[in-house]
């Protein structure tokens, strides 16, 4: 049902018949399968994307089951499994992981692999830093000690480790969460530093592993942006024209035109390459 009513949305907005489309209906049918998603309170627009993408995924995978059901034999169960794990959703947005563990004591090495469709990135500077400063802090190798020591297979006890990750398998569209709201203190708030993004080329080959052939560049084609403090705020979003190649602001009702210029903000929040 929401696949059908997001489905809908697409077609309307790519239609253009209208200066701008609500996306009410979907919401509507959304909001009954996650109830914490009303229209009355505020929400998180990265957390409200995990369920958009989880809840397509879902419903797009159940078509794609049925269909394997129908042309796939009995004799080949294993392959209609892996298939019913995939769909456009994961195809388009779903990259891996691969956490190498290393025991500081025997030196032993395993890796631990992991999905994802939005990497979340630390903020490193309060005042001014670059999208690669953030990558550089997420990939950066950290220390595993005290309280989060590993289980050694190897030692047959807990024992300091390195942890450093790499991307195995690089999406077709990779979405980076700023992690805008960070405790300081002993208090949350809302870092509002100065992230400077690439409109183009990006490279990730230096957080690649070398098994990965995934081609590494990437453009950027949209922007969710967060005005606002902690409790309030409101939401906006700047996304390029896939044909014309313009760039839009889209801000409730109002639908406009941009420069390029004004792309880059300073309340960027999710970053869509």
């Amino acid at each position: 049902e929401s696949a059908t009513a997001f489905g809908c949305l697409v077609s309307d907005m790519w239609l253009g018949e209208f200066d701008y489309v609500s996306p009410e209906a979907f919401h509507s049918i959304f909001e009954k399968r996650y109830p914490a998603f009303t229209r009355t309170t505020q929400h998180d627009a990265q957390e409200f994307l995990i369920c958009v993408l989880d809840d397509l995924h879902e419903a797009f995978k159940e078509v794609r089951a049925q269909l394997c059901q129908e042309i796939v034999s009995p004799a080949a169960g294993a392959s209609t499994r892996s298939l019913r794990g995939t769909s456009i959703i994961t195809q388009l947005f779903e990259g891996q992981l691969s956490y190498a563990i290393r025991c500081l004591t025997c030196r032993a090495l395993s890796d631990k692999p992991e999905s994802f469709t939005i990497l979340s990135l630390p903020i490193p500077s309060t005042r001014v830093c670059s999208l690669q400063d953030c990558l550089e802090c997420f990939f950066q190798p950290d220390v595993l000690t005290r309280n989060n020591q590993i289980h050694c297979y190897w030692c047959g006890g807990n024992q300091d480790a390195t942890v450093t990750a790499s991307i195995t398998k690089a999406p077709q569209i990779i979405i980076f969460h700023l992690k805008r709201f960070a405790w300081q203190d002993k208090n949350r708030r809302k870092l509002s530093t100065t992230v400077c993004y690439p409109f183009s080329d990006l490279d990730l080959s230096p957080y690649i592993s070398p098994a990965c052939c995934n081609n590494t560049e990437y453009s950027l084609c949209a922007v969710v942006n967060h005005a606002g403090d902690l409790d309030y705020g409101h939401y906006t979003a700047f996304c390029k024209h896939s044909v014309t190649k313009n760039w839009y602001s889209f801000d409730d009702a109002q639908v406009t035109k941009i420069p390029d210029s004004a792309v880059q903000a300073d309340t960027a929040y999710l970053l869509f390459y």
